[in-house]
């Protein structure tokens, strides 16, 4: 029961943990601190977030397989879940304050440039994953099928990263990290299940 509790407890705090982003932008938007330009402030950011808790997600699996706590699994479905929601902010805030719902234009963007063509696919494939997030659909799809179709993750990681690296123009530094932190993810997976 303890153990339980433990779970329980680590459960809500990641939870509100994973919220306090969000309401430090909106914090910030209050106080007039997004800068020159809030609008590429507020979407740059969320979208930070939602591939910093995609990565997350990822971790969750290998950080499984080094402390042996098999409960870690249960915090899983929550960052991916939270991954999807700040993804879906996002694309909002850059369909809603930054195309004012253009869609020749958004059209228009995601032919031309590639990283809104990756930034897009990234989230298509995201869709699926959050739609059957649930007991019911796992049960539904069955156990092997649903884990076919969410190894669409490590697709979408990938068009995430490409995204954001093809977005910032100057200092690479800071997609480098998010792109070595993926290869190490994808790696131990590939160590594992081919060498180990």
């Amino acid at each position: 029961m303890l153990k339980y509790d433990r779970i329980t407890l680590l459960r809500l705090a990641v939870f509100l943990l994973s919220l306090a982003p969000l309401l430090l932008l909106a914090g910030e938007g209050w106080r007039g601190g997004l800068g020159a330009n809030p609008i590429e402030t507020v979407t740059r950011t969320l979208g930070e977030w939602a591939l910093r808790f995609l990565l997350l997600t990822l971790c969750i699996t290998p950080l499984r397989w080094l402390t042996g706590v098999n409960a870690l699994i249960r915090l899983r479905r929550m960052l991916g879940l939270y991954a999807f929601f700040y993804a879906s902010l996002h694309l909002v805030s850059y369909i809603v304050l930054d195309q004012f719902f253009y869609w020749p234009e958004i059209i228009a963007d995601i032919l031309k440039r590639p990283y809104i063509t990756f930034g897009m696919t990234c989230f298509m494939l995201l869709v699926p994953l959050a739609a059957t997030s649930t007991n019911k659909m796992i049960k539904r799809l069955g156990g092997r099928r649903w884990q076919r179709l969410h190894r669409l993750v490590y697709p979408a990681a990938i068009a995430a990263v490409l995204h954001f690296t093809l977005m910032v123009k100057a200092d690479l530094r800071e997609p480098l990290v998010y792109a070595a932190v993926l290869a190490v993810l994808l790696g131990a997976r590939l160590y594992r299940r081919y060498l180990a």
